[in-house]
């Protein structure tokens, strides 16, 4: 909340600069203009780190969670089978390994 008070400020602060500059106003102040735009967006970033921190806890345990939450991998990754997915057979498959099991060779020494 203190953060939202303090980026109004900054926004209202740079709006006064900006009237000054259209105004003719002097240098320092022009040259302030990036300072305040800069510490805004400091701002904003903090406020936008602590909302998706709260939005990870809230979806930690749930079976989905926004795109953006997700891990980023690669694209070909992302797509790949899990490893339930790649074990799982088709019911031919089953049959024909319990019709058909692995032979059994006795190897002399």
């Amino acid at each position: 909340e203190e953060l939202f008070k303090q980026l109004d400020e900054l926004k209202t602060e740079l709006s006064q600069l900006r009237v000054a500059k259209v105004t003719g106003g002097a240098a320092p102040k022009l040259s302030k203009i990036r300072i305040v735009r800069r510490s805004a967006a400091r701002v904003l970033t903090v406020i936008h780190q602590t909302q998706k921190e709260n939005l990870r806890k809230f979806y930690a345990g749930k079976k989905y969670k926004p795109k953006d939450l997700r891990r980023k991998l690669t694209r070909a990754m992302r797509r790949d089978l899990t490893q339930h997915e790649k074990t799982l057979k088709t019911k031919k498959c089953q049959r024909k390994l319990r019709n058909y099991p692995m032979r059994k060779f006795a190897v002399r020494d």
